[in-house]
């Protein structure tokens, strides 16, 4: 389905939900498990900065038991929240894509996901020891975007009083 954003005034640029992506260190990945009921789980991620989200995780588990079940997924991630006691809101900024889920098997884009991931959270250092030493028990998953929305908070948009 596609939704129209209630409150389209807040909604940010596609340009700002990539930075936003970019930027970003964590997020809640909501899956279905199999009797249907919701699974969300934080997890650190790396953008390529086109339309593909890329995760690790471990070979089994429920995560990879909910994507055999259904690819169908959500990833949100919050950028800002502040929160504003006296205005009884908070100021944030964030942005939800949605899309589909798989593990990876092409060798070439599992290492592609790896340094994605290296490059973010390890900047600079030399990630092909630590590759090396967990390729064996690691599974690399990759959420293909078909929508993305960014929203922020009105007061971020018009001016402070």
């Amino acid at each position: 389905m596609d939704y129209r954003m209630r409150r389209f005034k807040q909604q940010i640029s596609d340009e700002a939900s990539k930075k936003i992506l970019c930027a970003s260190t964590n997020g809640i990945l909501s899956l279905t498990n199999a009797d249907g009921s919701p699974y969300g789980v934080p997890l650190s991620f790396a953008y390529d900065g086109n339309s593909s989200i890329y995760f690790h995780s471990a070979v089994t588990g429920h995560k990879i038991d909910c994507i055999n079940h259904e690819s169908r997924c959500s990833f949100c991630v919050v950028a800002q929240d502040k929160i504003v006691p006296e205005e009884f809101t908070s100021y944030f900024r964030s942005v939800i894509v949605n899309g589909r889920i798989k593990v990876v098997d092409d060798d070439s884009e599992i290492m592609k996901g790896l340094l994605l991931l290296c490059d973010k959270y390890s900047p600079g250092i030399d990630s092909s020891s630590e590759i090396n030493k967990c390729i064996s028990h690691v599974k690399i998953l990759r959420l293909d975007i078909e929508t993305m929305t960014g929203k922020e908070a009105i007061e971020l948009i018009r001016p402070i009083s």
